[in-house]
């Protein structure tokens, strides 16, 4: 297998990789682990003190269930994994709390984190509008979690799709203005009468075959390499796409260590 960084986005979040000699099975059980399996941290316990906005506690609950933290997975364990054995302790839980008075608009940002190192990935992130002398107050608990019980605990989004062969074939009497148009990620362009490939978009190629469809010669030719992907991985923040690739792949190898137990049973 040979993994290629096509590119990333600053601050580690967002990256683009080609990844060539793999079945679609085999990636798409890393899809499946990095989306389902690695742990991050969420909200998941709320005690109000006091709300008088005009939402509802289960609602605010909710939106703080889905606020992005930044997770140290060093630091942390799983609340099944830990000395403590669920009982809950510095190293499987992160304590918070919050106290504001209106009038104001109360963000993620008033949250007070116990463990410093911790804190929401967007700051701005709105969660109620107080009214003059309206007050919320609480203190929150968040735990690592799995994808696989809550989106919540989902580290980001990832995907990936077949390579794109795009080819021309012959030259188009018209410049193929037709399959320009019909492209829409702009992966075509006409200079000169001529229809050419831009390959710095190629990648971004959704596999419509629109621009095939749209050309009158039959001069463009797609078709998908089945041995070679390109994957995306799409942090929601809570930790970097190197992180969650890791991860991920730490876990894959557990999972074989222990089905090669079982089998040998």
């Amino acid at each position: 297998m040979k993994l290629e960084l096509v590119s990333k986005e600053k601050g580690n979040q967002k990256a683009c990789f080609e990844v060539d000699g793999v079945d679609y099975w085999f990636l798409n059980s890393m899809r499946r682990l990095m989306a389902n399996e690695v742990p991050v941290l969420a909200i998941e316990d709320v005690e109000f003190r006091k709300n008088d906005s005009a939402l509802y506690d289960e609602i605010i609950a909710l939106r703080l269930g889905l606020l992005p933290l930044t997770t140290e997975l060093k630091s942390l364990s799983l609340k099944e994994n830990c000395t403590c054995k669920g009982a809950g302790c510095g190293q499987c839980q992160v304590v918070m709390s919050l106290k504001e008075k209106g009038p104001k608009m109360v963000y993620a940002k008033h949250i007070k984190f116990k463990d410093p190192k911790i804190e929401c990935v967007y700051p701005e992130m709105p969660i109620v509008k107080l009214d003059k002398n309206q007050e919320l107050e609480f203190e929150a608990i968040a735990v690592l979690g799995k994808g696989k019980e809550h989106v919540k605990w989902s580290p980001g989004l990832i995907y990936y799709k077949y390579y794109p062969l795009l080819k021309i074939t012959e030259k188009c009497k018209d410049g193929c203005k037709a399959c320009v148009e019909a492209c829409p990620q702009g992966i075509l362009e006409s200079k000169g009468g001529k229809l050419s490939i831009n390959d710095k978009k190629l990648l971004d190629c959704h596999l419509c075959k629109a621009c095939v469809e749209a050309c009158p010669h039959g001069s463009v030719k797609l078709e998908q390499d089945e041995t070679k992907h390109v994957l995306y991985i799409e942090s929601w923040g809570q930790l970097s796409f190197k992180d969650i690739g890791l991860e991920a792949t730490e876990i894959f190898e557990n999972k074989l260590l222990e089905l090669a137990k079982l089998i040998k049973k």
